[in-house]
């Protein structure tokens, strides 16, 4: 059931930004920047920690999840380290992410050939 519940949650928070990419102006860079900023601010109301542990890997694994880990990053260095902790508290936080990313990008970067994406005429 948690594996239902994940894939629910985790499906309807993409389906938002589909429907955001298609019914909307805004493009998918601000919509990122709409999803992370969400994420912090419903983290900070502290309304994103229930869903995460109903949903787990459905509400962490979206962009609302690393807003959501960013902020509570930043508010567990504040308490432990004051105020510097505003300041490394959120890639302390989301390091582990971050780092796979940039892996990841630079193992798919030498595994796979760059190539013209544009059609050529005949």
């Amino acid at each position: 059931m948690d594996f239902l519940w994940a894939f629910l949650i985790g499906g309807a928070i993409c389906a938002v930004g589909q429907l955001l990419i298609d019914l909307t102006k805004l493009t998918p860079a601000r919509i990122l920047v709409i999803y992370v900023v969400a994420g912090v601010i419903i983290g900070a109301l502290g309304w994103y920690e229930p869903l995460v542990r109903f949903a787990g890997a459905g509400a962490t694994i979206p962009l609302t999840g690393f807003g959501y880990t960013l902020a509570k990053g930043v508010y567990m260095a504040v308490t432990e380290n004051g105020l510097m902790g505003a300041f490394t508290g959120g890639l302390m936080a989301g390091a582990g992410g971050i780092t796979a990313s940039v892996v990841m990008g630079l193992l798919v970067a030498l595994l796979f050939k760059r190539g013209d994406k544009t059609a050529k005429a005949l």
